[in-house]
């Protein structure tokens, strides 16, 4: 049984994290900036502190008799936020510092940190049939402005910490992760909520259409959260010392993403583009060649199968009149 901490516990895939670990039979503390009924999740088995750890001591008290740290402490959303709040995703570069800084001094044995295909050289992204992205494709360095570049250097500094003082640390870059419980309005959401949204509050209103970001070409691979669970553990555990990919290497476009959801839903909709919107790079895929060669294993959850489990926790969500940002946070 581990002591663990996880940076990032009230969001998304902090909540499922933390969720995992608990029933591993693990000791955790949860923190987050956010008070704790904006968690999305919350745990009783955990210890809950609601700590800003972009400030130095704060990253002390988190870190302080706890032997491993799983970092995804991040201030991030979707394509429409990260283009519209580049600085904002680069102070976050403090977060991971100071982690690093109370790891070492705490003696933690283990650092784990989440990263994003957002580090990817723009140049190698302008293509809709994008092969898929290798761990290479990191450089030369031409990441996502702002919140790519902060992911970037922030990987730089598990190196160094590595290499210097001895800290084991591991890196995931992801890709694309929804699911369940999980942002699907207020600004946030990405491509896969925000779609499963659009189209239910469709068929509520009775105005069959739906309003898409670019030209829908634009394409993307996209995880499901339980394969995004199983490959932080997996990563964190394991001797890989490099960045890795974790992420689906099914691409689909965002009107085959439409498409999906319609199938789910059972209708069709008049689809209407909006050119000047966020659309982010032109084509991105995970290439898991490295994931495969160390784990044995890669993301296999199917985008439908995954599709459905969202669509229809939104669809209970909207149901139940909740906005997407303060409901069911506390799942016991």
């Amino acid at each position: 049984m581990k002591r663990i901490l996880v940076a990032g516990a009230g969001g998304f895939i902090g909540g499922h994290l933390v969720k995992e670990l608990i029933r591993e039979g693990h000791t955790v503390r949860a923190v987050d900036i956010k008070p704790l009924n904006e968690w999305y999740q919350v745990s009783e088995k955990s210890e809950n502190l609601v700590l800003d750890l972009r400030l130095r001591e704060n990253c002390f008290r988190a870190v302080n008799g706890f032997n491993e740290v799983f970092n995804l402490a991040a201030d991030m959303g979707g394509m429409g936020f990260i283009e519209n709040n580049k600085a904002a995703c680069m102070i976050s570069v403090l977060i991971n510092t100071h982690l690093l800084i109370a790891s070492k001094e705490c003696g933690a044995d283990r650092f784990f940190y989440a990263s994003s295909a957002c580090v990817y050289n723009g140049d190698k992204q302008t293509d809709p049939d994008n092969p898929g992205l290798k761990e290479s494709d990191a450089y030369p360095a031409l990441a996502e402005d702002g919140y790519g570049w902060e992911k970037l250097f922030s990987e730089r500094m598990c190196r160094h910490f590595s290499e210097d003082f001895g800290l084991v640390t591991r890196v995931a870059r992801f890709h694309n992760v929804y699911g369940p419980f999980g942002t699907y309005d207020g600004g946030r959401e990405k491509a896969p909520a925000a779609i499963c949204r659009k189209v239910i509050e469709a068929g509520i209103s009775g105005k069959k259409e739906i309003l898409i970001w670019g030209d829908g070409q634009q394409t993307r691979s996209f995880m499901y959260i339980d394969d995004c669970i199983k490959g932080i553990i997996d990563i964190m555990y394991s001797g890989i010392s490099e960045p890795i990919n974790l992420g689906s290497s099914e691409m689909v476009s965002i009107n085959q993403l439409v498409s999906i959801v319609e199938d789910i839903a059972g209708y069709r909709l008049e689809r209407k583009y909006d050119l000047n919107a966020p659309k982010g790079v032109r084509g991105r895929n995970s290439d898991n060649t490295l994931i495969r060669q160390y784990l044995g294993w890669e993301p296999s959850i199917s985008l439908k199968k995954g599709l459905k489990k969202t669509y229809e926790w939104i669809a209970s969500e909207l149901s139940e009149g909740n906005d997407g940002k303060n409901s069911r946070r506390f799942n016991r």
